[in-house]
């Protein structure tokens, strides 16, 4: 159970950046500038070498963490609206060569792994780009061979999912131009990048800690986690991807254990026990002394797209304690505290002018970009409802 400390209040901003001694908030509320950063690398003609590239397949190799999780997003998202696969891989595979397009996402500089990925890929001769920091082993494979789009912002490790995604998104768009205005609304990389960018930032505002919880996503879903065992769920590729990022997430930040399912298991899961391998107990006959402690209740959240909301609803009508985490076609990035008018405002009226086109895979891309800074902002405040945003540990500074 994520259990809040006694006396603390979400809407105390004051308290909130007191105690946030790890820059969890500032590191989420970076979202945007992690995605500006990769524009910014499309602007320098980092990519130009795959411009107009046609190859035989991409292949996405990542490990863990943040990469791994841009890498199923991105494959599942992406690769059905292209006409070559997209391959996502531990390793790198047996079959690729110079015809193929490989693309190396990780966080660890020293991963001999990854280091040996990227240095197989250049010598059979595939076009390789690496997201991986630029120093250690893996930079030294890379060389000046490969194509590097190393993190140029200063984020948690555990929030650098959105600077894989963004490269991911970048290489692919730059490669198929064609597909680039479906995916960013504009042919432009760097602009469509720039859009997305803005768009993050907006989210940003909203989550902030000077705006209180009822007109604030990312409160909102800290209070509804508060108090209990935590369930992330998804109802395809892209979305249970998203729901085992948000859940690593949540345990990097703020040491709370939330599991990762699909729909489909939560539906067939049994509920929460009054006790170990007994029914469960009404609340109101519960007695701690005869039944001992009362277990915590279970609270799931599923992401869904905003296209996809009315089925994901009625499917998730079995679920007891259900809420859905939506990011709709049709945001607006930001609306002024004096001028909002109640918690679903946000979700109202039309696409802001020059935003992201509000259809196909590129709204996809950016729902998931939106729902990233939302739920890393929220575990920003779980940590600091529970004390954990003190802890001087591995991540205590932003890298």
């Amino acid at each position: 159970m994520i259990a809040p400390a006694s006396g603390f209040d979400l809407d105390d901003a004051e308290q909130l950046i007191r105690g946030d001694h790890r820059g969890i908030l500032r590191s989420a509320a970076s979202g945007g500038a992690q995605v500006r950063a990769v524009a910014t690398a499309v602007v320098e003609d980092v990519l130009a070498p795959i411009t107009g590239l046609r190859p035989r397949a991409v292949v996405l190799v990542a490990r863990r963490g943040g990469g791994a999780a841009a890498a199923d997003v991105a494959a599942a998202a992406l690769g059905p609206d292209l006409d070559v696969p997209v391959v996502g891989a531990a390793a790198l595979p047996e079959w690729v060569g110079s015809l193929d397009l490989v693309v190396v996402l990780g966080d660890d500089a020293g991963d001999p792994a990854l280091s040996g990925a990227v240095g197989e890929a250049l010598r059979r001769g595939a076009d390789t780009v690496v997201t991986v920091p630029a120093e250690g082993p893996v930079g030294a494979a890379a060389g000046t061979r490969a194509l590097t789009v190393p993190p140029r912002v200063p984020v948690l490790i555990a929030h650098r999912f959105l600077h894989h995604l963004t490269v991911a998104l970048a290489v692919l768009a730059t490669a198929r131009p064609e597909r680039c205005a479906r995916w960013l609304g504009t042919r432009d990389v760097a602009a469509g990048l720039t859009a997305l960018a803005d768009r993050l930032d907006g989210e940003a505002l909203s989550d902030g800690p000077g705006r209180e919880a009822f007109r604030n996503p990312a409160k909102a879903l800290a209070d509804a986690m508060l108090g209990h065992d935590v369930v992330f769920a998804g109802d395809d590729a892209v979305t249970t991807a998203l729901a085992r990022c948000a859940s690593s997430d949540l345990l990097s930040t703020a040491g709370a254990a939330a599991a990762a399912a699909g729909l489909v298991d939560v539906l067939g899961a049994p509920p929460v026990a009054g006790r170990a391998g007994g029914p469960a107990v009404d609340p109101i006959f519960h007695d701690e002394q005869i039944d001992g402690p009362a277990p915590a209740p279970r609270r799931v959240f599923v992401f869904a797209a905003g296209g996809d909301e009315p089925a994901v609803r009625r499917r998730m009508a079995a679920v007891p304690d259900g809420e859905l985490l939506l990011a709709a076609a049709g945001d607006r990035p930001y609306s002024d505290p004096d001028t909002d008018v109640g918690a679903d405002s946000a979700r109202v009226g039309p696409e802001p002018a020059g935003s992201l086109l509000a259809s196909g895979a590129g709204t996809l891309i950016a729902q998931c970009a939106v729902l990233a800074v939302r739920w890393q902002t929220a575990a920003g405040y779980v940590a600091a409802a529970s004390g954990a945003a003190e802890w001087g540990g591995l991540q205590g500074e932003p890298g």
